[in-house]
């Protein structure tokens, strides 16, 4: 603490008397939300309390302070919400991972459906004619895809391999994650002995890791080249554990496999006798059986017709563009995305599964593109399902007129509102259908999925 002096003063200005407050709402990170009350210093100003529940009287302790609102811990929850339950994994409470353990998964997907709906009005001002009922999948165990931090604490003597801390400035001391998949998640104490027991321990600030149908995969960014016995060490790791080890000296194109030739990484969809083929760093959904749930929707909504020419756009690695080739007969669809390597997995991919009614295309889709002829080759319906920025550049940019339908797939639900409150009330689509899919189960993050119809003719 010593070396952050405007620290100190701002955590010794906090008031660090536990105080009651009553929790009236939920806010958008998953934290209680509440007002100091009638005698406080600030009293009618708002305050995020992490542990806490609408409908419930808690014991808090201050933890930050701005402007406009306050921040404060549960230290002892009074009087319990009905929709409180206990939570599963020992290190709730202090791990980043997941915040909404405490509260029941019933209830869980209903606060997201709230959130997505709030977001539409509020940002969007739009409403959905109809809400889809939410879809959901394996609520533990399912994340097949993510980083690990890695540091050494001199103080506790221990090197740890978690995620970071709800205070994101630490990593959490963890043994085990129960929404990792089995295979990884009940082993990280060992992962974390592993990395100790390395000689390069200082010097690894990351793992990832990612999991297809028959292999999962860790790859250790290492700062340093990796000494000869740890090497060794991590090949016997991955040997017992049933991992393929790769590293990561540098920068994306630096990873590559420890030993020999590691096993192909893919998993299937089979509805559509689909099967990707991935590299341990490439972006898949990170809920397999979710996926394949919101593929089936996603494909149901677009109600593609024989013939159809249909643009998958942010399409990865094909995860959508594969099955709608498999399900538009004799139509065409074509992919298009911003990641070059990305696009020529992709085109592997289709390859791979005998497709030849499908393209795939790389293109900046926040960035001009009058110049792609992709954009000029006309299309029946859109799929798009963009990173949390939001599609809204190239939206502006496609000639809507031609389409039938617009499925809008989101990670984040402030830049769909955004995006649909421009198409509503700019382009004069309509908004018929919108609803929630928990893709990540006990976390506050909400995915979700739209469907738009073209402006009535006349």
């Amino acid at each position: 603490m010593a070396g952050h002096p405007a620290l100190v003063r701002h955590v010794a200005r906090l008031d660090q008397t536990p105080k009651t407050l009553a929790i009236h709402d939920l806010s958008h990170d998953g934290r209680g939300v509440a007002r100091w009350p009638d005698g406080h210093a600030q009293a009618g100003k708002a305050v995020f309390v992490s542990g806490a529940l609408p409908g419930e009287t808690v014991s808090v302790q201050q933890t930050a302070r701005s402007k406009h609102f306050d921040e404060a811990k549960t230290l002892e929850v009074l009087e319990a919400s009905v929709d409180r339950v206990a939570p599963r994994c020992p290190h709730f409470g202090i791990c980043g991972g997941c915040v909404l353990q405490h509260l029941a998964e019933d209830r869980q997907i209903a606060y997201k459906q709230r959130v997505l709906l709030d977001n539409l009005q509020r940002i969007g001002h739009v409403a959905p004619g109809a809400v889809l009922p939410p879809l959901q999948g394996d609520a533990w165990g399912y994340r097949r895809k993510g980083r690990f931090s890695v540091r050494r604490v001199e103080k506790k003597d221990k090197t740890l391999v978690g995620f970071r801390e709800q205070d994101p400035r630490f990593v959490a001391d963890i043994a085990e994650c129960h929404v990792v998949v089995p295979q990884l998640g009940f082993k990280v104490a060992a992962l974390g002995a592993l990395v100790d027991g390395m000689d390069a321990r200082r010097d690894i600030p990351q793992i990832e890791f990612i999991a297809g149908d028959a292999a999962t995969a860790l790859v250790f960014r290492h700062l340093q080249p990796l000494l000869e016995a740890d090497k060794a060490k991590l090949a016997a790791f991955g040997e017992e554990h049933g991992f393929t080890i790769f590293l990561q000296p540098g920068g994306l194109d630096s990873v590559h496999p420890l030993a020999g030739e590691p096993p192909q990484l893919a998993f299937r969809l089979p509805q559509w006798d689909v099967e990707l083929l991935f590299r341990p760093l490439d972006f898949i959904q990170v809920n397999a059986k979710l996926n394949q749930a919101m593929i089936a929707r996603a494909l149901e909504l677009l109600d593609v017709q024989p013939g159809e020419r249909v643009l998958d756009l942010f399409c990865g690695l094909g995860n959508f563009t594969l099955p709608l080739a498999r399900a538009s007969g004799d139509g065409a669809v074509v992919g298009v995305e911003g990641d070059a390597g990305l696009v020529a997995r992709a085109r592997l991919n289709a390859e791979h599964n005998g497709m030849g009614n499908v393209q795939f295309h790389t293109a900046d889709l926040a960035q001009d593109l009058a110049g792609q002829p992709w954009l000029k080759a006309g299309f029946d319906k859109l799929l798009l399902d963009p990173a949390r920025s939001g599609a809204i550049e190239v939206l502006k940019q496609l000639p809507l007129k031609g389409l039938k339908r617009i499925v809008y797939v989101s990670c984040h639900p402030g830049s769909l509102a955004r995006d649909a409150g421009w198409l509503v009330n700019e382009a004069g689509w309509t908004l018929r259908e919108a609803g929630v899919m928990d893709m990540f189960p006990h976390t506050a993050h909400v995915e979700s999925i739209a469907v738009f119809d073209p402006p009535k003719k006349g």
